[in-house]
């Protein structure tokens, strides 16, 4: 295999799961605005990604010369065939849209409140915001939101980078904790925005449940797929396990919604609007069902090919592990004091503790001298996790290998 190959796959493999990540960032925004064009843009997507997947795939066979070869290229088209996965699984969200299967205003507004949420906002001519690059607003450190696409009158910037320059009427697609909706829209001189809203019931329905556990669906699918990059970057069996009993759960939650939607739509006088949400049931499995697909290869010890773990660690979000030292800032303290995403843009999917996961952990959660962080954000609030864990983040300029240090407090016995 020539040296070229490895990093031409490396970039294709980045961009492959950057493309799927954003095809599912836009399909629940679209959902969420009731936005075709932005549900059209995630089935431009998929030719891109359709492009790739082929690219790589031809890739993959042209390098394998021996066995050997072979059987490292086939986990490749192991992780390609389950990122290609996600994008399809993406696409069945945008259609509940274009295809205007239906949903209840009570998703919507249910929407608004998941763990991640997906915002969009205009920029004004004399806001902050306007001619500024990306890199020096950083957003994600400074509200934890993160820009996943920009509409600038008919076409789209799809994955903006630092270097890319906001300008006045610039439509940005964000995403990230609903905390920092209100400052954003504040820099970019937007107006106060409230999220929908629907009128309180004291009566529980079927179609109640149904939407709280699609709202549950969409969280834990999220989480599968961050702890499945998690688990072949690190080669992680136990975070392998965790995926599948994810998956497990987003089949029961499944099942159960089947009945609820059934049960709810006998009380409707026209249950079609109702489709939606079996849809998008359907696509929340779907992509657990790709992360399970990812983790395949860590469960049976098979031979991952180095460029795996080199492209995942190349995306626009790092996937990063940080322990809690004795003494440091979060020692002791609750997650929502610590507000992670908001003091870093990284967004924490689980907590290893005495050898157990506690995957997406809650507010009240406290953490403690020996837990392991394991979050997925932006390269440039890296150091600062690691600061707040009580370590120094030194990365090797020739190798790029990144290490933690004990900080220099620590290090003395501070």
């Amino acid at each position: 295999m020539s040296d070229s190959t490895p990093r031409n796959l490396k970039a294709m493999l980045s961009e492959a799961k950057d493309a799927s990540e954003l095809m599912v960032d836009l399909g629940y925004a679209a959902l969420f605005f009731a936005d075709a064009d932005m549900a059209e843009e995630v089935q431009d997507l998929e030719e891109r990604l359709n492009g790739l997947v082929h690219e790589m795939r031809e890739v993959c066979v042209l390098a394998a010369r021996s066995p050997h070869d072979a059987e490292q290229m086939s986990s490749v088209l192991h992780v390609v065939a389950a990122i290609e996965r996600m994008g399809n699984a993406a696409v069945g969200v945008s259609r509940i849209v274009t295809h205007r299967l239906g949903i209840p205003a009570a998703l919507v507004a249910d929407l608004a409140q998941a763990e991640e949420v997906s915002h969009r906002v205009r920029v004004r001519e004399d806001s902050t915001l306007a001619h500024r690059s990306l890199g020096d607003v950083e957003l994600p450190v400074n509200l934890g939101m993160r820009v996943v696409a920009i509409r600038r009158g008919k076409e789209w910037i799809i994955d903006p980078d630092g270097d890319d320059t906001l300008l006045p009427d610039d439509v940005l697609i964000v995403r990230g904790p609903a905390a920092g909706i209100g400052e954003l829209r504040l820099l970019a001189g937007a107006p106060e925005w409230r999220p929908p809203t629907v009128e309180e019931d004291p009566a529980i329905t079927d179609l109640d449940r149904a939407v709280d556990t699609l709202v549950e669906m969409k969280n834990l699918s999220e989480v599968a797929v961050g702890l499945a990059y998690s688990a072949l970057l690190f080669n992680d069996q136990s975070l392998a396990a965790e995926v599948n009993h994810l998956e497990d759960r987003l089949d029961e939650m499944r099942e159960r919604l089947e009945v609820w939607v059934l049960r709810g739509a006998a009380e409707q006088l026209d249950p079609s609007p109702l489709r939606g949400l079996l849809h998008l049931g359907a696509a929340a499995e779907e992509i657990g069902d790709a992360a399970q697909q990812m983790v395949w290869l860590i469960e049976r010890g098979e031979e991952v090919h180095p460029v795996l773990a080199i492209a995942l660690g190349d995306t626009d979000e790092v996937i990063a592990r940080v322990p809690v030292a004795a003494g440091s800032a979060l020692d002791g303290r609750t997650l929502r004091r610590t507000d992670l995403e908001l003091e870093t843009g990284y967004y924490l999917l689980a907590i290893r503790r005495a050898g157990r996961y506690i995957y997406r952990p809650r507010g009240t959660v406290q953490l403690q001298a020996g837990d392991e962080l394991i979050a997925i954000g932006p390269d440039e609030g890296h150091a600062h996790l690691a600061e707040l864990g009580g370590f120094r983040l030194l990365e090797d300029d020739d190798t790029g290998e990144i290490e933690l240090v004990p900080s220099a407090g620590r290090a003395s016995g501070e």
